[in-house]
């Protein structure tokens, strides 16, 4: 084995999306001239620029030459690598105001850049907390609903004083009736971009998996891999993919071309859908191992430990999946919703009904701080709070994490 000559990005076409060229190429073509036309000499502002989704939105916006790209994102290596990558490649635009803050949008330091440094005319906002491992207990669904739902209010409140031309909001397919808190939090922070659509440019998308996003499922093969260890996945969990590139390109699209209050979604449909395990398994065959199938964690672990470097086999654990707030299928848009289908060749759009509600959302991140503010506080109780709130949740609890796994 190679990782070094691997290509993420070949097997990613290959063996998880099946696609050579982009889902959205037709649909960028036909917009190409609105895409210049909203982007050429603008002044942007991206949150959370150094995750997989936020770069690629970076990098599908660079040919458009905006004038000034201001980054900001927790991660400070994230930050760094960004730079490096887009000073480091071939012909790659880069404005010459191109500004990098590692801070979080939701402190007092980023209320003071976004008004020195601003206005805007286009704002993307990609920071979230994104994975369902995220939801433990009452700290860790507290830190998701105040980065998801709490912080992207506050944003948009602030953003009242200077509208941009363009606001976008990343959520995610487990908004669609949501299993899993992650899903509710989106599912809340798009209402809060409904109601801010009235006086806000505001857009979002609802996701697939991005094949090999940081923190994904795949990315943590290649981890594996390289430490020498096995690869565990579930055997059951159906999920739609779109490639890092495509992630970008569909922001892009939503975020210029988008009306107040669209919800953008990837057109897949079910046969596209892959398990993670066939992914694992197709990635060890390009790699030239066989994949040895185990019986439990501790069979997986030991055999890894086991095997030579010449060793071609490689042993996986696959399982059925039984962790709180997993859905085994995926759905961009519910029955109640409008969907679009004629503007674009490869995305539907949901035409969210902008409530005006702004005085709601204000109400909502005042209950929850005050639901926060308890001292005691069981997670069971956050979930009915939510469940209220967002009527077509249903939580999945099983009492099991995927902490408590490989």
């Amino acid at each position: 084995m190679n990782l070094t000559t691997f290509s993420v990005d070949d097997f990613i076409s290959s063996a998880v999306t099946g696609r050579r060229s982009s889902l959205f190429g037709d649909d960028l073509a036909v917009h190409e001239s609105q895409l210049r036309a909203g982007i050429e000499g603008k002044s942007v502002l991206v949150i959370g620029g150094a995750g997989t989704i936020g770069s690629s939105f970076i990098r599908a916006l660079l040919p458009f030459h905006p004038a000034r790209l201001v980054v900001v994102d927790i991660s400070e290596n994230g930050l760094t690598e960004l730079t490096r990558d887009l000073r480091s490649t071939a012909g790659q635009y880069v404005p010459a105001a191109f500004l990098t803050y590692p801070i979080s949008f939701g402190d007092a330091v980023f209320e003071r850049m976004l008004r020195a440094e601003g206005p805007f005319d286009i704002v993307a906002h990609f920071a979230a907390h994104k994975h369902v491992r995220s939801e433990k207990d009452r700290y860790s669904i507290e830190a998701m609903l105040e980065n998801n739902v709490l912080s992207t209010a506050r944003l948009l409140d602030l953003l009242l004083e200077s509208p941009p031309e363009h606001f976008f909001c990343v959520s995610t397919d487990k908004a669609a009736n949501p299993a899993n808190v992650m899903g509710a939090s989106k599912k809340l922070m798009e209402e809060a971009v409904l109601a801010y659509a009235a006086e806000l440019p505001a857009t979002t998308a609802r996701f697939a998996n991005v094949a090999f996003s940081n923190g994904s499922l795949p990315a943590g093969f290649l981890e594996r891999l390289a430490k020498h260890q096995p690869l565990s996945a579930p055997s059951d969990v159906l999920r739609y993919f779109v490639s890092p590139e495509e992630s970008g390109q569909l922001c892009l699209l939503a975020c210029i071309t988008g009306e107040p209050g669209d919800i953008f979604f990837p057109r897949l449909e079910q046969p596209q859908m892959l398990t993670f395990s066939s992914i694992a398994d197709a990635l060890l065959e390009r790699l030239g191992y066989e994949a040895v199938q185990c019986t439990s964690e501790d069979e997986a672990r030991a055999l890894a430990a086991s095997l030579g470097p010449e060793d071609t086999r490689w042993p996986v654990y696959y399982f059925t999946s039984d962790t709180s707030g997993e859905k085994g299928f995926e759905e961009f848009y519910t029955n109640t919703e409008t969907v679009d289908w004629e503007r674009f060749t490869a995305l539907g759009v949901v035409k969210g009904r902008t409530s005006q509600n702004v005085a709601g959302i204000r109400q909502l991140g005042s209950d929850l701080r005050g639901l926060f503010a308890q001292p005691e506080l069981s997670k069971e109780e956050i979930v009915a709070v939510l469940t209220r709130l967002v009527p077509t949740f249903h939580h999945v609890e099983t009492g099991r994490s995927l902490d408590q796994k490989m």
